[in-house]
Parts: C-alpha cells; sequence; structure tokens
C-alpha cells in the first residue's frame, strides 16, 4: 500500500445508481519542525519528502539562507516531527515569524502584516521564456502529477529551466509543495535566478513571496492570482502568470520576460 494514500469505504451515486467502493484519500500528516532544541511549528502535509519540506519551510521563513551551510535533518517518523540543527538563526526571522497570520490557504500556511517583513530583494535578471515553453512544461508537469490522478487531493508545483522540469513534488498544500522545491534547490545549491516555478495553486501574496525568496523570476499558475500578490510581485520583480491552460494564459507583471 502506498503510503501517501488510504482506501477509504464510501457510497458512490452515479446517475442515480448506488454502488459500495473503496475510494483512494489522500493521507494528511503533521509534521512538526523543532529547531535548534525549540518547536517551531506544525505543518500538515504530505509524508513525501519532509526532509525537503522543513528546510524549505525554514529558508523560506528566514531561518537559513541561501548560502548557509546545510542544517542537520532527521525525520521521526514515530513522533511526526523533523529536528533540525543550524550553525546559526536569523533573529529577524524570529520577530516577523511570530507577526503572521493564518491564511485560508491549505497546508497551514502562513502570511506577512506587510512586504517589509518579507525581507527579501527584488529579482533582478535578463532571464526570458517563451508562451510555448510555458505551456508545454505546464502540460508535462499535469502528466507527472500521479497523487492528483489517484486522489484528486494534492497541489502540485515544479522548478523548471526553459526547456525542462528539473524538480516536481506534489502535497495536499499548495505552500507545501512550493517549500519542498525550495529545500529540494538550497540542498543540491541550485541557482534560480533563470528558472521558472510552476504551480497548480493559486498565486496568493504568501506563495508569490516564496517565489520571490527563491529568487525565480517567473512563476506561472492554472490558477488565479490575487491582487496583493500581483502588487508584490511587481514591487519584487517577479513574473506572474496565471490561467495558463488551453492554449492561453495572462502575465501580469513584467511581461517582456514572456516573449513570444
Amino acid at each position: 500500500m502506498d503510503a501517501r494514500y488510504q482506501l477509504i469505504p464510501a457510497w458512490r451515486i452515479r446517475e442515480g445508481v448506488g454502488e459500495s467502493i473503496e475510494d483512494p484519500v489522500t493521507r494528511e500528516s503533521p509534521l512538526t519542525i523543532i529547531l535548534n532544541d525549540r518547536e517551531l511549528v506544525t505543518l500538515l502535509c504530505t509524508w513525501e519528502h519532509v526532509d525537503e519540506l522543513a528546510v524549505g519551510f525554514l529558508q523560506s521563513e528566514g531561518f537559513i539562507k541561501a548560502g548557509d551551510d546545510i542544517p542537520d535533518v532527521r525525520i521521526d517518523e514515530e513522533q511526526g516531527s523533523a529536528i533540525v540543527k543550524t550553525a546559526r538563526q536569523a533573529a529577524v526571522a524570529e520577530q516577523t515569524f511570530l507577526k503572521r497570520y493564518i491564511t485560508t490557504g491549505c497546508g497551514k500556511g502562513t502570511s506577512f502584516y506587510n512586504l517589509s517583513d518579507a525581507v527579501c530583494r527584488p529579482v533582478e535578471t535578463g532571464f526570458t521564456v517563451t508562451p510555448a515553453q510555458i505551456f508545454r512544461l505546464m502540460t508535462e508537469a499535469q502528466r507527472m502529477s500521479e497523487m492528483f490522478k489517484i486522489t484528486g487531493g494534492v497541489h502540485s508545483s515544479a522548478v523548471c529551466t526553459g526547456e525542462n522540469i528539473l524538480f516536481f513534488r506534489e502535497d495536499i498544500g499548495r505552500h507545501n509543495s512550493v517549500d519542498k522545491l525550495t529545500g529540494r534547490c538550497f540542498y543540491d545549491r541550485i541557482d534560480t535566478a533563470d528558472k521558472i516555478l510552476l504551480t497548480t495553486g493559486r498565486i496568493s501574496s504568501e506563495i508569490l513571496i516564496k517565489a520571490a525568496k527563491m529568487g525565480v523570476p517567473v512563476i506561472a499558475s492554472r490558477s488565479a492570482p490575487t491582487d496583493l500578490a500581483v502588487k508584490y510581485a511587481a514591487d519584487l520583480g517577479v513574473t506572474v502568470a496565471a490561467f495558463v491552460r488551453n492554449r492561453r494564459m495572462n502575465v501580469y507583471t513584467y511581461p517582456e520576460r514572456v516573449s513570444p
């Protein structure tokens, strides 16, 4: 049995006819991140690549930074925890982390009161991509979404070059799928200044800030953006492309990066 989902008895009604079935349902598991012997946060996630999730969450929240030593991460499956040891910890991260509010997004996301709390630099790069490349990459990411095909209960995200998908991750929370990618890029020291972030979830302000902290110049989604995400994108130098489906998209910021 795949640990990512569980077969649950259900009663399916189709065209007025009912039948007993066993339906694959995504497993939702708590992951408590313990940073330097202090319990920091508990995330609700899909139990896969949770070491990347812990590291990516800590980087996106500013507790560790690109260029830092790779932290020591130990996963305790029985206790549902990621025990992380770092050489240093940014004091400002703890101050801003305590100023968050819980968002309506899945995966127990957090967001900032204002952009100044995000503590990230604007993305500056000469990277460009064609609409055809984005369409092709989005189609390929959909093909890779194994768990969505099985359960219909996860979001997916991917880090790509203009030609290929480098890393693909799924999770019940769109925040988590992005954080897993952040963690993978941190582990592999990937330069993201010429990369694209694809996601199936809506581009909210907290997702946009995660993308900016990753340093990706382009984020593209099959879903919609929020007005605050577009505002932050304009301030942080990120191209937002949304409603990427059926050979069309809307580009809200820095359209010169999406060159026909």
